[in-house]
């Protein structure tokens, strides 16, 4: 018994036709898959869409009445009903309901849009409507980012060894929230097992074993926390002499500087001495564009102290005339407080009248939420010294933006080796955004670049006015303490150059100007040398192409220091650039 075209035992039994399209094409095109169509079911009646009448069919007295309008739905992301379909049965037709999204260019073009076909005229007036409410934003505005209204500061920890600027930046970490309880009891129990109880606190900041160990930092730790008015980059520097010039970079990316001071007898007087790192430090500081400090004196509950006033004012008495000789103004810039880095005591909750009734002054957060540090430039052209880089799916740079804005897209210049690259994202702290303004500390993914060709010290800096790149420049240099062997400072002198993230050799060539330190006023004759504690402007020759500019068009890429064998002889500023 032969099988009925249709399972609707009303429906007529209908012979298909036998023109050509009914057979097999070779040359029909390809399976186009179409998820908004219904499912194939073999039970079911043939659909047909309602806008196609029986009459426009002509079955009006073949077939029964169809049953009521059905909806389908599909769910899918974006909802999309289609319309009411009757059901009906389709005379004379064997051609499959065909996509009208397909190629205009079809071979079926003609047959399915033929006007005298009643049935394809009204198939091609089948829509599907789309019922949700989306509109078609451009990708930046969907993904805005929500409007930053913290500001953002960098605060560099300085001060003698062991005066426990670690210990402090782990405290800060943990009072804020960014180190939980179980980390701290793990710390406490490596600490313990060395034999070092009291540095565990330094542990948060110190990640480096061989920094566990000696329980002295090496490297510029890194760490961010928040308060309710401002965001905090934490840069822990070492402060060990040996470490200067890794100080130097830590102290290079700050705004604000935290001078750590130990209250211990003996302590204080041991760095502050001629030698001791106190000094250095908050001279290097002031000279690579440290404007505010923060003198804390910690260890205030240590037994021989015991929060004693009278320990607390010998410090700010001593310490006064130094900073001023920096270029402090201490009324102004400087803020001495005392706290217990190691017990978090003065730190974010203010210290009970019991433990220490004469201090009246702010906590230390309140003091980092108080400093006023000068205005930035978010209009100025892009500049941001490279410190580091390495290769993650691409080339990744590291540094602080000085001046200027970078979003995502930019197109922006490497200098000196003058190539082209474009943002592919950024990153502050652990989180993506779309826009950086100066004083952030970033990591920038860019293409057009090879992660071998960029050294640190290179600089990131907008296409239409790019950084200079030199060998020889003219600056202002004052000379601090010259080597016992090495007294005359002249023509030929040789020193290591520290300028933003920079650190080059180089040579004075020449003397070109002697100023003097009281007056100002410029000598007449031209020197041939000078010594310790004078003022000259003088021409500096390096071994290879820097990026610097001048000190008057920006401040923080045009001032530098000179050591020579570990120390630090001369702070200078750039006064004039030698083009090619």
């Amino acid at each position: 018994m032969a099988e009925p075209d249709s399972w609707d035992d009303d429906a007529p039994q209908i012979t298909p036709p036998t023109h050509p399209q009914s057979r097999l094409n070779a040359n029909a095109p390809s399976f186009s898959f179409n998820p908004n169509a219904v499912s194939f079911n073999p039970s079911a009646p043939v659909f047909t869409p309602s806008c196609i009448s029986s009459q426009s069919v002509g079955l009006n007295n073949q077939s029964p009445a169809p049953p009521p309008p059905e909806t389908i739905v599909i769910e899918s992301p974006d909802p999309i009903s289609i319309v009411s379909a009757d059901v009906s049965p389709q005379e004379g037709s064997a051609e499959p309901m065909v996509d009208d999204k397909q190629d205009n260019h079809s071979p079926f073009e003609a047959s399915r849009t033929d006007p005298t076909d009643p049935v394809s005229d009204s198939l091609s007036s089948l829509s599907v409507h789309d019922t949700s409410d989306k509109k078609d934003y451009p990708m930046e505005d969907v993904e805005e980012d929500e409007e930053d209204t913290l500001s953002h500061l960098n605060v560099v920890f300085i001060g003698h060894v062991d005066a426990g600027k670690s210990t402090i930046g782990g405290q800060v970490l943990f009072l804020t929230g960014q180190v939980d309880e179980r980390s701290i009891q793990k710390y406490e129990r490596e600490a313990k097992e060395k034999n070092r109880d009291s540095w565990y606190m330094a542990y948060i900041m110190d990640t480096n074993e061989e920094e566990r160990a000696k329980g002295k930092t090496v490297e510029v730790g890194r760490g961010h926390f928040e308060t309710s008015k401002r965001r905090f980059t934490i840069l822990d520097a070492p402060g060990h002499k040996n470490y200067v010039p890794n100080m130097i970079s830590g102290a290079s990316q700050a705004d604000i500087g935290v001078l750590v001071i130990s209250a211990r007898k003996g302590e204080f007087e041991t760095g502050f001495e001629r030698g001791g790192q106190t000094r250095e430090h908050a001279q290097l500081a002031k000279t690579l564009g440290v404007s505010k400090l923060l003198v804390v004196v910690n260890k205030m509950d240590e037994p021989s102290v015991n929060w004693s006033k009278e320990r607390f004012d010998e410090i700010e008495k001593k310490l006064n005339p130094f900073l001023r000789s920096c270029g402090y103004n201490v009324k102004k810039d400087v803020i001495f407080l005392p706290i217990s880095g190691l017990h978090g005591i003065n730190m974010k909750e203010k210290v009970s009248k019991s433990v220490c009734p004469w201090w009246d002054g702010p906590t230390f957060f309140q003091a980092l939420d108080e400093v006023q540090v000068p205005p930035r430039d978010p209009a100025a052209p892009f500049r941001m010294p490279i410190i580091d880089k390495y290769r993650d799916m691409g080339t990744v740079v590291m540094g602080k933006i000085e001046s200027g804005t970078v979003r995502r897209g930019d197109s922006l210049m490497v200098m000196p080796n003058k190539a082209q690259v474009k943002v592919i994202s950024i990153l502050r702290d652990a989180d993506e955004v779309r826009t950086a303004k100066p004083g952030e500390n970033l990591r920038i993914k860019i293409s057009g670049v090879e992660e071998e060709d960029i050294l640190a010290g290179f600089v990131l800096c907008s296409i239409e006015k790019p950084i200079a790149a030199v060998r020889e420049f003219d600056a202002q240099l004052q000379i601090l303490e010259l080597l016992d062997h090495k007294a005359i400072f002249t023509a030929g002198y040789k020193a290591v150059l520290h300028v933003h993230s920079v650190v080059e050799e180089c040579e004075i060539i020449e003397l070109l100007q002697q100023i003097d330190p009281k007056t100002k006023k410029v000598a007449k004759k031209k020197p041939l040398f000078v010594k310790s504690g004078a003022v000259v402007v003088v021409r500096i020759q390096v071994v290879d192409i820097i990026c610097v500019e001048r000190f008057d068009d920006f401040a923080q890429l045009g001032r530098f220091t000179l050591r020579d064998e570990g120390k630090t002889v001369a702070i200078g500023k750039v006064t004039n650039l030698v083009l090619d």
